[in-house]
């Protein structure tokens, strides 16, 4: 079976469940940090190597104020919990977005989980955090101008791999999978450089319920795809096919 080397997750629907069942917001985000610990276990069992959650975007900030706050210490309360289970299991810890905008102690925690689990090797959990694709596209272009601007770039050097050396994501694998909950079939301003060629899985279950059955079915429905990048189906079978 191939396995996936990277995927991300859109996790979607902490709210919906929470008041199908007649509960405040908050534990429904409560039941999807449950959803998180089960799926990296998932995913580490599988033998994945980098899962990537988005987690809080830059657009949740105009969520009612009492939702981002209970977001920020639920957050920071997970960054302190989680370290010993982290390091356990092997999970290296890493986040992109701009974390600037996020509370001095929730920095602080996330640099040092970071620094805790660096040396972690079987697999790398990624936190998006205050992230959106768009703000991280116009962080690349800054980064590029401010290069053409002092001379050490020249703009007819620019090219694709000028932009993915000065994404957050450059040390990673692009995702092969990328799935979604929640019902919802839209993007939502994530990874929309790196997601190019990766094959998208769509389920109606909210994401407190996503668990290791529907995890194998993501997987499953991925083996059943056809990963061209622009190819046809004929040359993909010959250079699959044994000298």
């Amino acid at each position: 079976m191939k396995i996936p080397a990277h995927i991300a997750i859109i996790m979607d629907g902490n709210g919906r469940w929470a008041t199908s069942r007649n509960k405040p917001r908050y534990e429904g985000h409560l039941a999807g940090v449950e959803a998180l610990r089960r799926t990296i276990k998932a995913a580490s069992a599988w033998g994945v190597k980098v899962v990537t959650f988005y987690t809080f975007s830059t657009e949740n900030w105009n969520r009612p104020t009492e939702e981002v706050d209970a977001l920020m210490q639920l957050l920071d309360f997970y960054l302190i919990k989680e370290l010993d289970s982290l390091v356990k299991d092997g999970v290296r810890f890493e986040t992109i977005g701009d974390m600037s905008r996020l509370a001095e102690p929730i920095q602080q925690n996330i640099i040092h989980l970071k620094e805790a689990t660096a040396h972690n090797d079987k697999i790398t959990m990624v936190i998006a955090l205050n992230y959106s694709a768009r703000q991280e596209l116009t962080y690349v272009n800054q980064c590029i101008a401010q290069e053409v601007a002092q001379g050490s770039l020249k703009p007819e050097e620019i090219n694709e791999s000028t932009i993915q050396k000065h994404l957050y994501t450059a040390t990673l694998p692009e995702p092969d999978l990328l799935i979604r909950t929640g019902g919802e079939q839209r993007i939502s301003n994530f990874l929309l450089w790196q997601i190019c060629y990766t094959e998208l899985y769509f389920t109606d279950i909210y994401w407190p319920d996503f668990d290791d059955q529907e995890f194998k079915r993501a997987i499953e429905e991925y083996n059943h795809r056809e990963r061209r990048f622009g190819k046809t189906s004929q040359q993909i079978a010959e250079e699959q096919s044994p000298a």
